[in-house]
Formats: C-alpha cells, structure tokens, sequence
C-alpha cells in the first residue's frame, strides 16, 4: 500500500467511511462504526486494515451536494 505515512500506518481505515478517529489525551484509536451493527466487524480492529470486507470508501468532495 502507498500513500500518506497515515495511510501506511492504518490502512484502509484511513479511507472508509465507517472509520472515525478516537482521541484522548495520549492517543488516537479508529473506531469501526459498523461494530455497532454487525458483530463481524472489531470496534477497534488491529491496524493497518488491508483486507475488510464492509469498506467502502468516501466520497470525493466533488461529489457532495453544493449548497
């Protein structure tokens, strides 16, 4: 996989968009938001992610509705 060092470093997290950043004082965790709904997917899945079969990537914001 090639890309940003962020990329590199989570991996398919790092462009889906079920992936939402975790912060606390020391870390930053990517939780998986379908765990909440499909017990197949980790809340906090072991990175980098290179495999994962619910992703699905974001959209470009090219594509977003223009207000």
């Amino acid at each position: 996989m090639t890309g940003s060092p962020e990329v590199v470093r989570v991996g398919l997290c790092a462009a889906c968009r079920h992936a939402r950043t975790v912060r606390s004082k020391r870390s930053m965790f990517w939780l998986c938001e379908r765990s909440r709904t499909d017990p197949r997917f980790p809340r906090y899945p072991n990175l980098p992610v290179l495999r994962c079969a619910g992703f699905e990537p974001v959209e470009p914001a090219s594509n977003a509705p223009r207000a």
